[in-house]
């Protein structure tokens, strides 16, 4: 065991400035021999520290390594667990109850006695010393407490005798002094006893002049202890200073502390604040309206320029702040659901508002129109729209809001303006065609009987027809008439005597005269609907913003054709919205419901044409096939090239039985 104390003391204690003053060998109770040190330790170096500390053999090796350290003042209870009988075991309670067994009760007593002593000494009797034998707690000699320098490496009472028994090796000093006093004397090592008795002689000499030196400074002894005195009083009073001004800084650090701490509070209120007044000024800079705003879109007058502009530029900032993007959490507040939902408010007033005065326009605009129905009623001219697509049209870019924003009055204005335009068109071009069937009939009594007749079956049936996805060229005339050619018996020269007899024939039955006036009318007729039709689709593709693929409330068409009888039928029934795949879509749909009478009525006129004089068919066909190459070269998909392409079949086989008859007339 001592040779483990020395290892211990050399490897792990001396290190760490501490000295090794008890061991004992334990382990845990209950659990596997697992064998440890305790050891109880002090510092050398003052304020003195006490510790017990756990060591324990590496398993890799030879060496010790230190595990564990409790303070001795954190020992409350040390229970030897029998007083009377030897029992290895005993506890420490530390923060929590350590359960010992030691290798041997000796041992064991050793180490408690230890502990005991340095409670003693420097704890005051404060740890518990339970089941342990009044033998091994004995007082400590006062005598033995005085006389220990606090400054020196003495152990405590009790303590010292293993170190008294140690060998301590001589100095060279000490050598060489012993060395000189010993060749001083001859006899030193055949007569120890005289040598002996001479060193105990000059040893009491010594004695006595130190007793005497002792005496005779006595007096600067008490001078020095006295100097000592007053020097512990002021080391007393700089001691109390040092406190009072240690407590001074303490406070003083108290206080910093706190400082700091607001400072960092205050710190983070600030930040906090930057970023609260920058989220209120991003809402308030995106979602306020202005109220200049507010009041165009409750109270606008729509009816002159400035307040349409002015309604115009509200209802775009109004769009603004309703997309503006919000940042995670805004949602949430009470003050934007409201100004989202003063928004929504907004907007479906404004929009009522502005849907009611359109259909107010056009109903206006209807009223307005047949007014000026009585003085075209005379002339072969239709009605000028223009000025009501210009005053129209500066509502177009508050249509697109409408469009963006609440799609279903768009459509509600765009079904209410085909029905009150399809209407008023109706109105002007059936007045149109009856001035024009009146021109072409003349005032003659035979005139008014071609136009009060009742129509033949063909010509019924021909009025009754919707052409549809027909070729609207001439070419297809030309085949025709190329078929019947080839169907007719006879050479060329037979086959130009015979039209020349048809020629004249025609001549003599009616006036040239008379087709050349038809053909003017028809001309005319053709004139003034081709720039109606384009100016009247060009209104709708401003006006209702038809630049994207959009989808409209329209007609379900249900479309049979019969290519071989000649007969193409075409019937539009009222349904639910129908997807539209395009713009030139959307527009031909529109213009084919407000148009809907030119095809029936271009018919009409053509079938009575034909009823004059068979010959206008020729006419007619120039003219058509001439309006339909120039639509078609514009936009071949839009309504009026499709619309003159059906009735341009009609022509043809208007045409084709015209030559039929005349061929069968001349055979």
């Amino acid at each position: 065991m001592t040779a483990i104390k020395h290892a211990l003391q050399r490897d792990i204690f001396t290190p760490n400035d501490e000295r090794l003053l008890s061991i004992v060998n334990v382990c845990k109770a209950g659990k596997k021999k697992r064998n440890c040190f305790l050891c109880a330790t002090v510092t050398t170096e003052r304020p003195v520290q006490v510790n017990v500390v756990k060591v324990k053999k590496s398993d890799k090796g030879d060496f010790y390594k230190r595990q564990t350290a409790w303070a001795l003042r954190d020992l409350a209870v040390v229970d030897a667990k029998d007083a009377v009988k030897e029992n290895p075991e005993f506890d420490l309670h530390f923060d929590k109850v350590y359960k010992w067994v030691a290798s041997s009760t000796v041992e064991k007593n050793t180490f408690i006695s230890c502990i005991w002593k340095l409670n003693q000494r420097y704890l005051r009797k404060k740890i518990d010393f339970i089941n342990v034998s009044s033998q091994l707690l004995e007082e400590l000699p006062k005598v033995a407490e005085e006389s220990v320098p606090s400054g020196e490496n003495q152990s405590v009472a009790g303590g010292d005798e293993e170190a008294v028994d140690e060998y301590q090796e001589l100095n060279a000093r000490e050598e060489q002094d012993i060395e000189i006093m010993m060749e001083g004397c001859e006899y030193a090592i055949s007569n120890a006893e005289a040598f002996a008795e001479k060193l105990s002689r000059e040893l009491q000499v010594l004695d006595g002049a130190n007793i005497q030196s002792i005496m005779a400074s006595e007096k600067q002894v008490n001078i020095l202890m006295k100097l000592l005195d007053e020097a512990l009083k002021e080391v007393d009073q700089i001691e109390m200073k040092l406190s009072s001004y240690e407590e001074m800084l303490q406070s003083v650090k108290e206080q910093m502390d706190q400082i700091s701490e607001s400072n960092h509070l205050i710190h983070l209120s600030n930040t906090n604040n930057v970023k609260l007044l920058s989220e209120i000024e991003f809402l308030v800079n995106h979602m306020d309206l202005a109220k200049g705003h507010i009041k165009a879109l409750q109270e606008g007058d729509l009816t002159s320029s400035r307040g349409i502009e002015a309604c115009t530029n509200a209802a775009d900032a109004l769009l603004q702040c309703m997309n503006v993007a919000l940042r995670p959490g805004h949602d949430m507040l009470h003050a934007v659901k409201e100004q989202q939902q003063r928004f929504s408010d907004l907007r479906e007033q404004f929009a009522r508002r502005l849907a009611s005065h359109l259909n107010s326009v056009f109903v206006q605009q209807g009223h307005d129109q047949s007014s000026t129905l009585a003085q075209h009623s005379v002339e072969l001219t239709l009605p000028n729209h223009h000025p009501f697509h210009r005053d129209l049209l500066r509502y177009a870019k508050l249509m697109e809001w409408l469009k963006n924003t609440d799609y279903g009055k768009y459509e509600g204005l765009t079904k209410n303006y085909m029905d009150y335009l399809s209407r008023l068109y109706e109105r002007e071009i059936k007045d149109f065609f009856e001035v024009a069937k009146i021109k072409m009939t003349g005032t003659t009594k035979e005139g008014k009987k071609f136009a009060t007749l009742p129509r033949k079956e063909s010509a019924v049936k021909q009025e009754t027809e919707s052409l549809h996805g027909s070729s609207g060229k001439l070419t297809g005339s030309t085949s025709s008439l190329n078929k019947l050619s080839v169907q007719s018996s006879g050479n060329r020269r037979s086959q130009s005597s015979s039209l020349l007899d048809m020629g004249n024939m025609s001549a003599s039955d009616l006036d040239v005269a008379d087709r050349t006036k038809f053909d003017k009318i028809f001309e005319q007729v053709l004139s003034e609907l081709e720039p109606l039709c384009l100016a009247e689709q060009d209104f709708i593709s401003k006006f209702f913003k038809l630049q994207q693929h959009q989808s409209i409330p329209g007609t379900t068409s249900n479309e049979t054709e019969e290519m071989d009888g000649g007969t193409l039928s075409r019937s539009y029934t009222s349904g639910g919205p129908q997807t539209v795949s395009s713009e030139k879509d959307m527009i031909r749909q529109m213009m084919t419901k407000i148009f809907r009478c030119i095809e029936p009525e271009l018919n009409n006129l053509i079938a009575l044409g034909d009823k004059i004089d068979s010959f206008n068919s020729l006419y007619m066909l120039v003219k058509m096939s001439h309006h339909v190459w120039t639509a078609q070269n514009v936009d071949p998909a839009s309504f009026l090239s499709t619309t003159l392409g059906n009735v341009l079949v009609t022509v043809k086989r208007n045409f084709d039985k015209c030559i039929v008859s005349s061929f069968s007339y001349s055979d």
